[in-house]
């Protein structure tokens, strides 16, 4: 009789899904972030403005910033570079961003439900992007799973 524990075996799984449906999910996930990056370039001062009414200091930095974490993130999800390290950063960005411009628990009643749609919607954004992080882009990507 041996005394050497038993190993866990390694188990394949092939997925029942389409590979195409986490091409769509990311697709998804990520226009929201370049399209909300694009119209910071093109409102560059009206987000100036509101980064300063929020009290994020040296708002412009913070737009440039937001910029390129949302256009560059996104654009990487899209395609499924650094897949994993991009929906990490996205996970980041998106967590300060809601607990920065969503706190609906200090707004007036005529605000807080919209604003804490805004906070769910984007904490539900957040779990999306846990799952991309933790399983990967899928076969349809640039990364190689």
């Amino acid at each position: 009789m041996s005394s050497v524990a038993p190993t866990a075996t390694a188990v394949a799984v092939t997925p029942n899904y389409h590979p195409a449906v986490t091409l769509i999910g990311r697709l998804l996930m990520a226009a929201l972030f370049i399209i909300f990056g694009i119209r910071k370039v093109l409102a560059f001062s009206f987000y100036a403005g509101y980064f300063a009414k929020l009290g994020m200091p040296m708002p412009e930095v913070m737009v440039v910033l937001a910029i390129l974490v949302e256009v560059g993130g996104g654009l990487a999800l899209a395609i499924g570079w650094k897949t994993r390290w991009m929906a990490w950063a996205l996970v980041i960005f998106t967590v300060i961003a809601t607990f920065m411009a969503h706190r609906y628990w200090e707004f007036d009643a005529q605000q807080y439900a919209a604003q804490m749609t805004n906070f769910w919607k984007n904490m539900t954004i957040v779990g999306g992007l846990l799952m991309v992080a933790c399983f990967g882009p899928g076969p349809i990507s640039v990364d190689k799973v």
